[in-house]
């Protein structure tokens, strides 16, 4: 038979030319072939490849599902745990009046409140009113807060803030946050201690160390200023809990929360809390949840 006119035999699979294609698009990688060389028709057995998570995509777990870290509903349950806690605390810093809190405020800078109290008792005898210490020099003052730190700086901030009380109030702590801010060494977390502790204002949220801390921990805020913080807090947090707010994360950052070595497992809110740096966790982890 001549060779041009040799009849085509069936494929080895038993599929015949023309047979009819499977439906749907035929994938756009190379076809396999054999041994022989030739194409093979298995490549349109090959499964669809699977589909790729989004970057950034949540893990699959239920607590990640529709979680917003600043529902009210989150929010009451925090402010409940602070509340069961640390009932009836108060700002730590010994004073009888207005203006001891507002002195051991401003001394409480960069220092510990323990140090303070162990500083101020000493003072206050030896100055006993506002009007003794308007009548120092700082240089006069700077030894008996030397050992609180940046004494130099505290002194003039004490006596300047004396002198204007003095001066401009009757000798009395004024009771706004604008008047206390025009006070020397006095900013809004100054301010928010004396309202709130003294006069019962809730006029602001005290930022401090452990508060940044801890607000950033319960992704309660993204910001690491005080002003931007003290902000997101007073659009969450019911006005009327603002200073008891402050007080018992303040002493959760003393007692539990504490920068390094936190004791998440002694901590009655944990499973509202999914901090990068827990030691211990029931719930994920969420990496942007960092102090």
């Amino acid at each position: 038979m001549a060779r041009g006119n040799m009849p085509r035999q069936p494929s080895r699979s038993g599929r015949h030319e023309g047979a009819r294609r499977l439906r749907g698009p035929v994938p756009k990688t190379s076809p396999s072939r054999d041994s022989s060389g030739r194409g093979s028709s298995r490549s349109a057995k090959l499964p669809a490849p699977k589909a790729r998570a989004p970057k950034n995509a949540s893990p699959k777990t239920t607590s990640a599902s529709g979680y917003d870290p600043l529902a009210p509903e989150r929010v009451q349950q925090i402010i409940a745990g602070l509340d069961q806690m640390y009932p009836g605390v108060t700002c730590a810093l010994s004073h009888r009046s207005a203006w001891e809190l507002l002195v051991a405020t401003i001394l409480s800078a960069q220092s510990t409140d323990v140090r303070v109290n162990m500083v101020t008792p000493k003072l206050f005898a030896e100055y006993p009113t506002v009007q003794d210490f308007a009548a120092l020099e700082p240089e006069q003052l700077q030894p008996d807060i030397y050992s609180t730190g940046f004494f130099r700086n505290k002194a003039k901030s004490v006596v300047g803030a004396a002198r204007k009380i003095v001066a401009d109030f009757g000798g009395k702590v004024p009771q706004t946050m604008d008047e206390l801010l025009t006070l020397p060494g006095v900013a809004r977390k100054t301010a928010n201690v004396v309202l709130g502790t003294w006069f019962k204002k809730n006029e602001g949220v005290v930022v401090d160390t452990h508060v940044t801390r801890i607000s950033r921990r319960l992704e309660l805020t993204k910001h690491d200023d005080a002003k931007k913080i003290e902000e997101d807090l007073m659009r969450i947090i019911p006005r009327e809990r603002w200073t008891d707010f402050s007080h018992e994360v303040i002493w959760h950052g003393r007692k539990l929360c504490m920068a390094r070595g936190p004791k998440c497992a002694d901590c009655i809110i944990e499973k509202l809390c999914h901090a990068a740096d827990k030691t211990w966790s029931t719930v994920e982890i969420h990496k942007s949840a960092t102090p």
